[in-house]
């Protein structure tokens, strides 16, 4: 790994340093009072998916009578040779997620459905702006509520330096604020995805239309971009869905192993940090998702291998330890044209750890019928993401249930804090 421990990195928000964010950790001089005199000593590790996960092929309602019509072959189901794994009654999880699936049996790991940050378009730069910061409309702040929450906790013995770590070239939103960052480069980087180079084109629809225009015409980004054009009276080949990404190799799965397992041994350190954010790009699937046998599954797999370095990595420290993993908001609930999902509302938050108190599924679960879907196209959101992320901050690290409203996530003291989150 390479460790610069003296240059500091500029902490201006842009949406083109949201493409280059891989994840950071940022080190607590001091516990939290309140946890201490509890004679706890909690760790909390955010990991954010860029590109919009699909919840519902991440974990599926799979004994909902109008999931099957909904995605025919393309759902998941409890039987054949890729069986999903019934998590409960009604939902099941991807068989590319063994590990997460152990963990939900031993009661230190559970799912969130049907839930949804505030942001109700559909730009990956403004809902993962909206993601990170905590607030209601994008280009807002340039500070994250996760770097927000840590300063406003009162501080008691001091477990480590007050210097923090960033993972990769640029902080992400949610890890900036007051506290400085400091640069650590994995060995090995994240693979440039071709879901990179959509949301590229995504921006420069956003900031200079005509460059977007000129992009587009060209047919390799033509292609990435197939799912935007779907609707739009834009024709393109069939030929031309090669372009799209393939398979995920073993190249994202070490990525993602090295960071998450670098994180957590960070965190474990006595003297280490315990906050910690990671960025794992990817997630845009508009052609070939591929749930079972494909991409996604391939994702899914890379981001499995990456809860069992984190438990691993964090060893004695994992009972103390909770982990969530959320997007910037889900897919659409019907496959598309080339087989792939365009962008959504509501997905999954995934929570584990040693602290969660796991073995089930929290949903409000609206159904997948025709008439309950929103805007007749997406999985309708009935949890604020909102509300979980401030029962962890609340429960978990001890943070004041009036700064979680007025400072962490300001305009949201009608959210209130998700209760039994923790063990």
């Amino acid at each position: 790994m390479t460790f610069n421990s003296k240059s500091f990195l500029p902490h201006l928000a842009t949406r083109r340093s949201l493409l280059l964010g891989s994840g950071a950790l940022f080190a607590w001089a001091y516990m939290p009072k309140l946890a201490q005199a509890e004679g706890r000593d909690p760790r909390l590790l955010v990991i954010v998916l860029r590109g919009a996960l699909d919840g519902l092929a991440t974990v599926a309602p799979v004994s909902d009578p109008d999931w099957i019509k909904l995605r025919g072959d393309q759902a998941l189901r409890l039987d054949g040779d890729n069986a999903a794994l019934a998590l409960d009654n009604m939902f099941a999880i991807n068989p590319a997620m063994p590990n997460f699936y152990r963990l939900y049996q031993a009661k230190q790991a559970a799912v969130v459905h049907a839930v949804a940050s505030p942001y109700r378009e559909r730009s990956h730069f403004d809902g993962q702006d909206v993601l990170e910061s905590g607030l209601i409309n994008p280009g807002t702040s340039d500070s994250g509520w996760l770097n927000r929450a840590w300063h406003a906790l009162t501080p008691a013995d001091r477990v480590g330096s007050s210097q923090a770590f960033a993972v990769g070239p640029i902080t992400p939103l949610i890890a900036r604020g007051p506290a400085p960052v400091m640069s650590w480069t994995p060995s090995r980087l994240q693979p440039a995805s071709n879901d990179t180079m959509d949301r590229l084109l995504d921006l420069y629809r956003h900031t200079d239309p005509a460059l977007g225009r000129a992009l587009q015409e060209r047919g390799a980004l033509a292609a990435i971009a197939k799912g935007e054009a779907m609707g739009k009276n834009i024709q393109m080949k069939p030929a031309k869905v090669a372009a799209t990404p393939g398979i995920p190799g073993a190249a994202v799965r070490a990525y993602f192993t090295e960071a998450a397992g670098a994180a957590a041994k960070f965190m474990a350190r006595a003297d280490g940090p315990r906050v910690g954010a990671l960025a794992f790009d990817g997630w845009d699937t508009h052609a070939q998702e591929g749930a079972a046998h494909g991409r996604l599954s391939a994702l899914l797999g890379a981001l499995d291998g990456a809860f069992g370095a984190i438990e691993s990595g964090m060893g004695a420290a994992w009972k103390e330890t909770a982990v969530v993993v959320v997007t910037e908001f889900g897919r659409t609930a019907r496959i598309n044209g080339t087989e792939g999902t365009d962008h959504g509302t509501a997905t999954v938050a995934l929570l584990a750890g040693g602290a969660i108190a796991g073995g089930r599924v929290i949903a409000d679960w609206p159904g997948v019928s025709e008439s309950a879907l929103y805007q007749g196209r997406d999985l309708k959101p009935t949890t604020d993401l909102r509300a979980v992320l401030k029962g962890l901050l609340k429960d978990h690290l001890r943070a004041d249930e009036r700064a979680l409203a007025d400072v962490v996530f300001p305009g949201s003291n009608v959210v209130k804090p998700m209760t039994g989150l923790l063990v």
